[in-house]
């Protein structure tokens, strides 16, 4: 199942979705029962899964505004940086790679992870903000989310994909000069509007997470074309690495790392300016568009 959270007449809900009929379910309706908001569905979702059929009144996508599937995730979302070969290829060649010395130890040899903060997450049609005066090298990066549904902490590789409820499309938006001048990622990756997500979570069930085609267009050019099946740690690697150090909990969101084709990887770089509009497509999940405004 797809789920997602949406508005309709001023009012915010998690509704299950149907993209080829184009309609959208409230939960609410579907169970009798409040939901909360995704973070509630995710930490209850065992309890009634069984329980989730889509019946009645369905709403027409058209008619609502999606929102990001988690609005505001409880804690910063968890990134990995340098998880494609190629990308680690380009950006420890831009000079904006504190990661690196030299093109030797461009492939990390084990996860590179950092945080964005929750107020950086915006929906599927919600403007980037570009403001000029603070950076003027504002990137884009197209990225698998994974959503976490059974915490724990020292999670085993081969007991990982148990604990993953969903997957998201995730843009890791980034200020160059700021990653650069500060020796560091977060505040660059952490811009209010620097992390769109969505339009919804599919469920794990739905999704083979090694094998999914991955592109991003800015203004209708492909800038990037990969597969899952490419990243150097995957996703068992990814939880069992993160969650030996740190607690997991359901609803936290882990950005699995983007694939070459980033504006910093083009001489000279190509990044995004007001009335630029970037679009992810994630095999088996959907599409995530979003324009570039400026702030």
């Amino acid at each position: 199942m797809k789920f997602a959270t949406f508005t309709h007449a001023g009012r915010r809900a998690v509704g299950v979705v149907d993209p080829q009929k184009g309609l959208v379910w409230p939960l609410d309706d579907v169970l009798g029962e409040p939901v909360a908001d995704m973070l509630d569905l995710v930490r209850r979702y065992d309890e009634i899964e069984a329980r989730i059929r889509p019946n009645g009144h369905a709403l027409a996508l058209a008619d609502v505004v999606l929102d990001a599937p988690i609005p505001r995730p409880f804690r910063n979302i968890l990134c990995v940086g340098k998880n494609y070969h190629e990308h680690a290829q380009e950006f420890a060649a831009s000079g904006f790679d504190s990661s690196a010395t030299s093109k030797a130890d461009a492939v990390p040899a084990a996860p590179i992870v950092f945080t964005k903060a929750p107020e950086s997450v915006i929906g599927i049609d919600q403007p980037i903000l570009h403001r000029a005066e603070v950076s003027d090298a504002v990137d884009y990066e197209a990225e698998l989310g994974v959503i976490i549904g059974t915490g724990g902490r020292g999670i085993a590789r081969k007991d990982a994909y148990a604990h993953v409820w969903g997957y998201t499309i995730v843009n890791d938006v980034t200020a160059r000069d700021w990653q650069g001048r500060h020796k560091q990622w977060f505040l660059g990756k952490s811009f209010d509007t620097f992390c769109p997500m969505g339009p919804w979570i599919a469920t794990a069930d739905e999704v083979d997470p090694e094998n999914l085609s991955i592109k991003c267009w800015v203004n209708d050019e492909l800038r990037q074309d990969a597969n899952t099946r490419d990243l150097i740690f995957d996703i068992p690697t990814l939880i069992e690495t993160i969650s030996a150090a740190v607690t997991l909990y359901p609803g936290d969101v882990i950005a699995t790392g983007t694939p070459a084709g980033v504006g910093i990887g083009f001489t000279p770089p190509r990044y995004l300016a007001p009335g630029d509009r970037v679009r992810i497509e994630v095999e088996g999940i959907g599409t995530l568009v979003n324009p570039v405004a400026a702030g």
